[in-house]
């Protein structure tokens, strides 16, 4: 076992010959939009991530499902649809699967995947000096919600979605291409929280300029007093528990630093010696990024304006 439970990952890591290790990991949720089709590829986008986020290519996928009884079984194959496409597109096969009658839907993907042993992606490999890049926008959290509650315009809802449904298999590809070795996705943590995993295992301080954050068109007008569970606990958890300090950033902003993410995009650390190497295979690629901060002595996460 390479990566189990000491330290955690995105992801478990088991050798099986020296050049090749599996991969593994799980993720399920409630459909988080209306469309059938669209949450069956957002999850299943969300469940591959932790593969790409260890560096490693996705081979197959079980789907994982609860349907209730008085839901139509027209829409559960819409969604496994979903999921099945957006598997294939990352280079893989569903295998199979298995369903539950529950009262509420949810849907997932166990997800296997290999990498080699020598070119995994990992939390605590952030080193002082590395450069901060992440891979996708942000405010998933609070626009889904006001989606939720009907206050969603629809082309923001087509943005939000369009992210979500991104694959991060680019970004990886990049990582490895450029000789990189610390990166994570941003998931339910929040960018904030994820920040501070990397920041804490790696035993180094992470420095965020929240001005160059990408965020998601409307995720600055829906995160004004945006309030829900996920957002909640993040905020008791990191903001309150003093694990993330903010310095001159305003509360919208606060609060998508602390926005729970599906399906979010990769925090990847560069080193300097590898900045034109990253540069360009992010553009081989055709991977959209921005350098948001850097790792420095130091523990937590410093947010400033």
């Amino acid at each position: 076992m390479l990566v189990g439970l000491a330290p955690s990952d995105d992801a478990a890591v088991y050798l099986v010959a020296p050049d090749t290790a599996i991969v593994e990991t799980l993720d399920f949720f409630p459909p988080i939009v209306d469309d059938a089709y669209a949450s069956g590829a957002i999850g299943a986008a969300n469940a591959m991530s932790d593969v790409f986020a260890m560096g490693g290519e996705v081979l197959f996928a079980l789907q994982i499902a609860a349907w209730p009884e008085d839901l139509s079984l027209d829409q559960l194959e819409t969604l496994f649809r979903g999921g099945v496409d957006k598997v294939r597109e990352a280079g893989g096969v569903v295998a199979g699967g298995h369903t539950v009658i529950d009262r509420e839907p949810k849907y997932g993907l166990a997800v296997t995947g290999r990498v080699h042993p020598d070119h995994i992606l990992r939390k605590n490999a952030l080193r002082v000096g590395d450069a901060l890049w992440l891979t996708k926008p942000l405010g998933t959290g609070v626009l889904t919600t006001a989606h939720k509650n009907g206050k969603l315009a629809p082309e923001d809802l087509a943005s939000v979605i369009a992210s979500m449904v991104t694959l991060n298999r680019g970004a990886a590809r990049a990582a490895i291409e450029a000789g990189l070795h610390a990166a994570t996705d941003v998931t339910g943590f929040a960018l904030a929280g994820h920040a501070h995993e990397m920041a804490e295992q790696s035993k180094v301080s992470v420095r965020i300029r929240a001005g160059l954050v990408p965020l998601l068109p409307g995720a600055r007008e829906h995160a004004r007093g945006a309030s829900f569970g996920g957002l909640e606990r993040n905020r008791s958890h990191f903001l309150e528990g003093g694990r993330v300090r903010f310095d001159g950033v305003d509360d919208d902003m606060r609060t998508l630093m602390l926005d729970p993410q599906t399906s979010g995009g990769l925090l990847v650390g560069v080193p300097a010696a590898h900045a034109e190497a990253w540069d360009r295979a992010r553009g081989a690629h055709g991977v959209s990024a921005t350098r948001i901060g850097e790792a420095a002595a130091g523990e937590g996460v410093i947010v400033t304006a």
